[in-house]
């Protein structure tokens, strides 16, 4: 629990509120997917790297680059 008393007041002040509601809503169906992009976070603000907060957009667009690609088979009958 320490940890996440940590890193919640980090998020809120990395996050507008609609992009943190986004990713509460992640966390409920992909948690991994969510703690990913939250260490991602954590670790872009603790550098300074991030410039005043992420926004709901691009949040989505970390999202993008952080899921791996499906992959599609294609079974050939014979």
């Amino acid at each position: 629990q320490e940890p996440a008393a940590q890193k919640d007041p980090l998020l809120q002040q990395v996050l507008t509120s609609e992009a943190r509601l986004s990713l509460n809503n992640i966390k409920m169906d992909k948690p991994e997917l969510s703690d990913m992009v939250e260490q991602y976070l954590i670790g872009m603000a603790t550098q300074g790297k991030i410039p005043g907060q992420i926004n709901d957009e691009q949040l989505k667009q970390i999202l993008l680059s952080t899921q791996q690609p499906k992959r599609d088979f294609k079974i050939n009958r014979i």
